[in-house]
């Protein structure tokens, strides 16, 4: 299979054009679009006006980070292999990141991979989890352990969808658009900071795709740059894994949890790598604000800090973190000791 570096990312009606002309050249023996039980009924209709060409080859998963998991990847194999699928298919994955991360993988390891389009319909999806190439599903309620990075054909943006999401989605994909600018630019952190509601942040969206695709386009399979990414993620993913296996903790959104991460983990970069205490002050009021406060008793940081040890990123044994200079200016490859990470959960609880 030809190598892609770097996938295109079309907006609106753009978008549209873009994937009649690519259906046009690609002669696919058949069209399989992958949604959820959501997707279904609040996308699927839109997108098929939008498409042009008839959709009647549909795969539906049932919806939630619970089901991103191989046993959901079989039910889809089997889908594609009973319908007629072959190498010449195309799949067409309609939803959030759990749809576009276990539908990459569904389609890079069928019949040894077929092509595959990103249409995601969430804020978290369409500025970070539909990007990059990253495809996977969760092992043992542990965050993106099994998959590949392969990219799409295109990425097809259309900011109407983002109507049928309620805050809280919208809220947790905000979460990303912050991160990109803890990381990379300070500019893009100030203007989004003065928002007065999340509405308003669909005038970002493209400034977020073009960070992450950026940074992707450097560095594709995660040699150095793109390692950058992860700031917070490696401490909010323990957490969101945490609350997945804990039947009596409600389960978090994705960006909910990373929230948490950036504060513990801008925590670190104050006491490691030099982030001002008034630059980490700002950063836990900001997240604060927009996602409130989770509580952490100390079995449960224990266990939290236990599975970090799961971390995708860790190499050698060692717990890989990236840090903050400054706001706008991060480290990667950090090697963090187990006591100042209770202190971070610390400085977190504090008032």
């Amino acid at each position: 299979m030809e190598t892609k570096y770097l996938h295109t990312i079309y907006f609106e009606d753009l978008a549209a054009a873009a994937l009649s002309q690519h259906m046009a050249k690609s002669n696919y023996s058949k069209v399989f679009v992958l949604v959820d039980s959501n997707t279904k009924s609040h996308c699927l209709p839109s997108f098929a006006k939008k498409c042009g060409f008839d959709i009647d080859l549909v795969i539906e998963i049932k919806a939630g980070e619970e089901h991103k998991t191989i046993q959901t990847c079989t039910t889809v194999w089997d889908a594609l292999s009973t319908l007629g699928g072959d190498r010449k298919s195309l799949l067409i994955n309609l939803g959030g990141g759990v749809v576009t991360d276990l539908g990459g993988f569904v389609a890079s390891t069928f019949k040894r991979g077929i092509d595959f389009i990103n249409v995601p319909t969430t804020l978290l999806a369409m500025v970070d989890a539909a990007i990059g190439g990253k495809t996977g599903v969760d092992f043992e309620a542990l965050k993106n352990q099994i998959g590949v990075i392969n990219q799409p054909e295109m990425i097809l943006i259309f900011s109407d969808f983002l109507a049928t999401l309620d805050k809280r989605q919208i809220r947790s994909g905000f979460a990303e658009m912050l991160k990109h600018g803890l990381i990379l630019d300070q500019g893009y952190w100030n203007e989004l900071i003065q928002l007065k509601d999340f509405d308003q942040s669909k005038s970002h969206i493209k400034r977020s795709t073009e960070i992450k695709s950026g940074v992707v386009e450097a560095d594709p399979f995660e040699a150095g740059l793109r390692k950058k990414l992860n700031y917070g993620h490696t401490l909010g993913h323990a957490i969101e894994s945490y609350f997945l296996m804990e039947a009596n903790r409600e389960t978090l959104l994705h960006g909910e949890a990373i929230a948490a991460g950036m504060i513990l983990e801008a925590y670190l970069s104050h006491e490691l790598t030099g982030l001002s205490k008034l630059e980490l002050d700002e950063i836990k009021r900001v997240f604060l604000d927009y996602y409130g406060k989770i509580s952490f008793d100390d079995q449960e940081i224990e266990s939290i800090i236990e599975l970090l040890q799961h971390d995708k990123k860790n190499t050698h044994g060692k717990v890989n973190f990236v840090l903050l200079n400054s706001i706008g200016k991060s480290i990667v490859d950090i090697k963090i000791a187990p006591e100042l990470l209770k202190k971070a959960f610390a400085y977190y609880a504090q008032e």
